[in-house]
């Protein structure tokens, strides 16, 4: 059914039409780039000029007076508002003169075989055997931490359509020539290289149930994620820049216990990886930078929005299909996270540090002139990293008296750790 109201988003009040949800999905699956005026639904015409889609694109939504709300599972989508689009199309620029260059040609790309055994060559059985007489002494909570980082690159396909559902940057065609079309794809090119040589090494080492493994990535890829950004580029783009951070930290920590435990191969491995996570960070946290100079009030309430919901980590909705009944209905994801936090890999700590650091990166302190929502936005960013790391030291105290339980992994053969 059709009918109005007034809503506010982030301090900006529209009037707005709602549709069904229905008649809205029917729109999005038949248009590439479309709005509803008097009753029909306009379509950006095909080109393969790159200038021409995205002044078409841009034309098409300046035509549209309301923002297509829709309410999936009592969350919004679709929220991002007619002006903060045009703050999105105003970097284009940007996105092709500075953001691709972050991102390397192929030839000067590291690729999973520089660090595995070539097959095809002498002594391959030997290098393989070499490979898990490194490996024997690793210990198993290593081997939960890292498959589970694994099993995070592995859902890839999951991210990409995340960075395609937010409004004003997706693959309209899916080989569009815009900049940020170009951007996701060839971020989602270099990210497909962790999950491919960290999955391959832990084939060859035997150490894990392979089996297991790739069970939870397709269930995995399959239960997708819920980061809470709205289709709203703002908010992806803060998820993005954190979870980038996060990804390096946690590799770089494995790459410091793979060296530990007597694996340089597996501590490279894990080193190039976190590199790759710190040019996309770098990426992210700009195109961030660039809101904040553009709309310093919609930056910094997106923000403080995604900061109150909580960073998700992607993999949250992480499932082998026998932990939950294997463990009297304990969470694996949880599980995941505990031992990731008991090894050091990512903790509390860590959430803190990130939004501690982007804080200062975007200079969000000294932000002056804001509106009265976006100064109380500033006010509560300001002070949450010393919060979160309080509720931390609490919550390490309390579990600190707990007694430990014994949880078994079925990517480690169901062997037990304790949590």
């Amino acid at each position: 059914g059709e009918g109005t109201r007034t809503e506010t988003v982030w301090g900006t009040t529209h009037r707005r039409r709602t549709t069904c949800a229905m008649a809205l999905r029917t729109c999005h699956q038949t248009k590439p780039i479309g709005c509803k005026r008097d009753g029909a639904y306009a379509t950006a015409r095909k080109t393969t000029c790159k200038a021409a889609e995205v002044a078409a694109h841009t034309k098409t939504f300046k035509e549209k007076t309301w923002s297509p709300i829709v309410y999936e599972n009592g969350q919004k989508a679709h929220t991002l508002t007619q002006e903060r689009f045009e703050v999105i199309q105003d970097l284009n620029g940007f996105a092709e003169e500075e953001l691709l260059d972050l991102l390397k040609p192929v030839e000067q790309c590291w690729q999973p075989a520089d660090f595995m055994p070539e097959p095809s060559g002498e002594g391959f059985e030997e290098r393989v055997r070499e490979m898990r007489e490194r490996t024997a002494a690793i210990p198993d909570e290593y081997l939960v931490t890292f498959v589970g980082d694994m099993i995070t690159e592995e859902a890839l396909p999951t991210y990409m359509a995340m960075l395609n559902s937010l409004d004003g940057i997706r693959d309209e065609t899916g080989a569009s020539d815009t900049a940020w079309a170009r951007w996701t794809r060839l971020w989602t090119a270099e990210e497909n290289r962790h999950g491919d040589i960290m999955n391959k090494y832990m084939y060859l080492t035997g150490r894990v149930n392979m089996r297991a493994v790739e069970s939870t990535i397709q269930r995995l890829i399959a239960s997708g994620m819920d980061p809470k950004t709205e289709n709203n580029p703002y908010l992806g783009f803060v998820y993005t820049s954190f979870q980038e951070r996060a990804t390096k930290v946690s590799h770089t920590n494995t790459a410091v216990d793979a060296k530990k435990y007597g694996d340089e191969v597996l501590s490279a491995m894990c080193r190039n990886i976190a590199a790759d996570e710190a040019r996309h960070e770098v990426g992210y946290g700009k195109i961030v930078e660039q809101l904040f100079m553009r709309d310093p009030d919609g930056a910094m309430l997106a923000f403080a929005d995604m900061m109150r919901k909580q960073i998700v980590m992607p993999a949250h909705m992480m499932d082998d299909g026998e932990h939950e009944q294997n463990t009297g209905g304990r969470n694996l994801f949880a599980d995941f996270s505990a031992i990731a936090e008991k090894t050091g890999t990512y903790t509390a700590w860590d959430y803190a540090d990130i939004m501690e650091f982007l804080i200062k990166k975007w200079d969000v302190p000294s932000r002056k002139g804001l509106k009265p929502e976006a100064e109380e936005a500033q006010q509560y960013l300001c002070k949450l990293p010393d919060r979160i790391r309080k509720l931390a030291e609490r919550s390490a105290g309390r579990k600190a008296k707990q007694p430990k339980k014994s949880v078994p992994f079925s990517w480690i053969y169901g062997r037990e750790l304790q949590i």
